[in-house]
């Protein structure tokens, strides 16, 4: 009969005791489980609250803006009387460090010390966390790893040093409830196998860790795989009693993807190409990261180096506006300041990306974006402060579900690029929002000619997840390269997020076959994109990811890289600067093929088909698999899912496109910015995702009165002179006296609204999108960027 009974521990300590048999002082084997609830620290700084919905009607609560004891930071010291010496796995009630299905909530990392020993930072991946289940309230059941423990008492302190992002603010956050340690019969055991990322030509050492001290001699035999599950190593070693682990070094390897098992513990390892990528602004690869969400402030160094060795020249990352600036005016950007000179203190290039606005910046009419947008103008400066090396103005505003209009977001677009522009000497690259489809949003941006404030246009692109087999590269590349031709933008074009969504369940890993079609992706994916014209590629995303029922992520759950990690390494190592140069001559029918320039002289055909192929005539040179392993010269070669690389010697390439560089300063009259703005009932219907029907624009009746607002983020005034040229189709737009224009002045730094009245006329057809078009002049000559809408008559 299984039981419980509890017992009293030391310092007034509440536990719980489980076992199997008659008695407690059975001889059969125990299940030893000891919980201690939050409130019962022995020493802490860190309030306790009363809920009845809490173990033991009270529990820890840590929710403060103010810093934390610099010795000591916010803390709670428990003594736990261990009923037995050993390896116990470790549980708690308590807020996880990122949203979960059932909660948005956040917590800060912990940090945890056992038994005086240093702090370590408990550094799960956001998909270890997701799969968390619900406790109560925001708090979930969390797997906090495991620890060793001696007999009798042990101290435990849980410690938070590092803030968290919450919506409307940075604060240093932790529920606790209850923790709970559970012995594990049969333990110290294996519990990781590593090996830390190193190159072709160095050593690939294997450790070996047990979850505590062996007690006896440990001797472990273990397997070597790689990507195509073959074994290529076996061996053994041993780890001495009184070790938590032992190290050896495994035989030389080719680059690539491997998998090394033991006593049911299974580790990954990429061994990357001797040559190194480009890296830095020059590099034409980056990953998706937002890194505050997903990963631990003590990975963060380590994780960075990952990317840079892989070929990641840049990264994506972005920060929440509302928690840097709470309140008008007081910004505090240092997390994030922090996080992005580590990224660039290991070589990679920043793109930040703005947010949306935060809640006292917006009205009902102008979500998600600031209802004044000198906000987003100084807000953008700020964030110039960290020198990121470019700044994306916003994440697919064309596929939310608000009810912001293309022409709303063309105003919030120059005026954030002016914050930029005029925030330093050599600002960072402007890079236009990432849009999601080509469509009327998008159309909309571009007829506010907004290219001008640019320096990059920037778009994603995903393949089809409904498409049974492979995912295949989709055709944004090449709408948005044309839409950009007959734009006449003559800036370079960015696809700033794609990537591949792979099913899967919370908690569950990819299976080989999704590891090998997503390695398979990543290149596919990031040859056609600069097939295609694209001048960088961002994969989405770097770290592990796992949203809704689809994992991202070229790492696994426990940050160790998966097969697209070295295919990705494969790729950049092989292909240098990657120039383009055309489509690769004289192969077999279903066998597609595209040539590079590497930048070092050499010419890099990669080649790939849907059937297997033989190439009886292979492209000339040294010949790679997608990991990068060199294949035996004079052997038959196969084309196939896999894609292949073919090295050799040839001249340089003609000159490629040169490298976005910021504009000059934007003229006085592109200063000026104007922006629509209609009362909340005549808000556009909502997107409803980028599915939304047409009609797309303002909703307005018979006779409808709006306002114009013109900006002037120059540093003198201006008298701008507003008008509506004629909109026709039984529209008309006049300002309320009845003219045709009217005169404000507008002071620097200032903005001024004018009124206007739309009329339409009895014969107007209703639900069908018209355009509003309003032009403007400074001080009587130089012309201003119009301002367009769509109305309809609703």
């Amino acid at each position: 009969m299984d039981f419980n009974r509890r017992t009293a521990m030391a310092a007034g300590l509440g536990a719980m005791v489980a076992g199997s048999g008659s008695t407690a002082r059975a001889a059969a084997p125990m299940t030893m489980t000891v919980t201690v609830q939050g409130e019962s620290a022995v020493r802490t700084n860190i309030p306790v609250v009363r809920d009845r919905r809490a173990a033991g009607g009270r529990y820890l609560r840590l929710r403060t803006t103010g810093k934390p004891p610099a010795r000591t930071g916010w803390y709670a010291t428990y003594s736990v009387r261990a009923p037995r010496a050993g390896v116990y796995a470790l549980t708690a009630v308590a807020t996880a460090p990122v949203e979960t299905p059932h909660t948005e909530a956040v917590a800060s990392y912990l940090h945890l010390s056992v038994n005086d020993g240093p702090f370590s930072e408990i550094a799960g991946s956001q998909p270890h966390w997701y799969a968390s289940r619900p406790a109560w309230g925001d708090l979930s059941r969390l797997d906090l790893g495991t620890v060793e423990l001696r007999d009798g008492t042990n101290t435990f302190t849980f410690r938070v040093t590092e803030p968290a992002v919450l919506d409307t603010t940075t604060a240093y956050v932790l529920s606790l409830d209850r923790f709970t340690l559970r012995r594990l019969d049969g333990h110290p055991a294996l519990s990781e196998l590593s090996v830390p990322r190193h190159r072709e030509g160095e050593p690939a050492r294997l450790r070996l860790t047990l979850d505590g001290h062996a007690t006896r001699d440990h001797r472990v035999r273990y397997v070597v795989s790689d990507h195509h599950g073959h074994r290529v190593a076996t061996g053994h070693a041993a780890v001495a009693a009184g070790d938590l682990g032992a190290t050896v070094t495994l035989p030389a390897l080719p680059p690539g993807h491997y998998r090394v098992e033991a006593e049911g513990v299974t580790g990954r390892f990429a061994r990357l190409p001797a040559r190194p990528a480009v890296t830095g602004p020059a590099a034409r690869f980056g990953v998706n990261l937002w890194a505050s969400s997903l990963v631990p402030p003590s990975r963060l160094a380590d994780f960075a180096s990952a990317l840079r060795d892989m070929g990641a020249g840049w990264v994506r990352d972005g920060q929440s506006w509302p928690a840097v600036e709470p309140v008008p005016g007081v910004h505090d950007t240092g997390v994030h300041d922090r996080r992005t000179r580590t990224l660039r203190a290991h070589g990679l290039a920043v793109l930040d990306v703005l947010s949306p606005a935060p809640e006292w910046a917006m009205t009902d009419a102008s979500l998600p974006l600031p209802a004044d947008l000198r906000h987003a103008y100084h807000y953008a400066r700020r964030l110039t402060a960290a020198a990121p090396e470019a700044l994306q103005l916003s994440n697919e505003p064309d596929v939310d579900t608000t009810r912001s209009t293309g022409d709303a977001h063309a105003a919030f677009v120059k005026a954030t690029a002016l914050g930029i522009k005029d925030a330093a000497h050599e600002p960072c690259l402007v890079v236009l929002p990432g849009i999601a489809q080509t469509g009327p949003f998008q159309d909309l941006l571009l007829a506010n000619d907004i290219v001008r404030y640019a320096d990059v246009w920037a778009f994603h692109g995903y393949p089809d997840p409904t498409e049974p087999g492979e995912p295949r590269f989709p055709g944004a590349a090449d709408e948005q390269h044309e839409l950009a031709r007959r734009h006449e933008a003559g800036i370079p074009l960015w696809m700033t997020e794609c990537g591949a969504f792979q099913k899967t369940r919370p908690g569950a890993d990819l299976t080989p076959a999704q590891e090998m079609e997503q390695a398979r992706y990543v290149v596919r994916s990031m040859v056609e994109g600069l097939a295609a014209g694209n001048d960088r590629q961002f994969w989405f995303a770097g770290p592990p990811l796992h949203d809704d029922g689809v994992y991202f992520g070229l790492l696994d759950r426990d940050f160790r890289p998966l097969p697209a990690y070295s295919a990705f390494a494969a790729l950049t190592s092989l292909l240098g600067a990657a120039h383009f140069t055309g489509p690769a001559p004289l192969l077999p029918d279903g066998v597609r093929g595209f040539v590079f320039d590497s930048g070092r002289g050499e010419q890099v055909t990669v080649v790939w088909a849907e059937r297997p192929v033989r190439l009886t005539r292979c492209p000339a040179g040294t010949a790679y698999d997608l990991m990068g392993r060199r294949l035996p010269s004079g052997k038959p070669v196969t084309a196939s899912r896999d894609p292949l690389y073919f090295t050799s010697a040839a001249p340089p390439a003609a000159s490629p496109q040169a490298p976005a560089r910021p504009r000059g300063r934007l003229s006085p009259a592109e200063h000026i910015v104007l922006a629509q703005r209609f009362p909340a009932r005549n808000a556009a219907p909502g997107k409803q995702d980028g599915d939304a029907p047409p009609p797309h624009g303002y909703r307005l009746g018979r006779r409808t009165r709006m306002s114009v607002d013109v900006y002037n983020f120059d540093d003198i005034a201006h008298r701008v002179t507003v008008w509506a040229p004629p909109v026709g189709g039984g529209w008309t737009a006049g300002t309320d006296q009845g003219q045709g224009q009217t005169c404000v002045n507008v002071p620097a730094g200032g903005r001024a609204g004018v009124n206007f009245t739309i009329l339409a006329e009895s014969s107007v057809p209703r639900r069908i999108d018209r355009r509003l078009t309003f032009r403007a002049t400074a001080d009587g000559q130089a012309e201003v960027p119009a301002s367009v809408s769509l109305i309809h008559r609703r």
